[in-house]
């Protein structure tokens, strides 16, 4: 039984460890997006998921005591309060280039509309002025 316990244990360490990294990872996140770096916070999103997804997996079949179950909930709060804020300026971004889009699609607009009507029309030989 002392065996099944020291497993628990050291489970229960590498899901503590797992919300650990995945904390520093969401850090790092959150400095990419803070500097409006979407390349990179693009890149460490792909990661970052699969990293949820492998600690899912391990946190599922593994028992926390009190202790460790406090430690857990501490980190899944700082995550989830960097989420949050990635998010924030992931929409800020988006409205930004939604900005940008609209801008583009009505100089495109005006261009269409005035942009054919600059040559230039020689009016008096089209109706007949000067022939008289």
């Amino acid at each position: 039984m002392g065996q099944f316990l020291g497993d628990t244990s050291a489970s229960g360490e590498a899901v503590l460890d797992g919300y650990t990294r995945l904390l520093v990872r969401s850090e790092h996140m959150l400095e990419a997006a803070l500097a409006a770096d979407w390349e990179t916070l693009v890149a460490q999103e792909a990661d970052y998921v699969q990293q949820v997804e492998r600690l899912s997996t391990l946190d599922a079949g593994t028992s926390l005591d009190r202790e460790a179950q406090q430690r857990k909930a501490e980190l899944l709060e700082d995550i989830l309060e960097n989420d949050l804020e990635i998010r924030r300026h992931l929409i800020q971004r988006r409205d930004e280039l939604g900005e940008l889009i609209g801008v583009s699609q009505r100089q495109r607009d005006l261009q269409r509309a005035y942009g054919a009507g600059t040559s230039v029309i020689d009016a008096g030989s089209r109706f007949g002025a000067g022939s008289s």
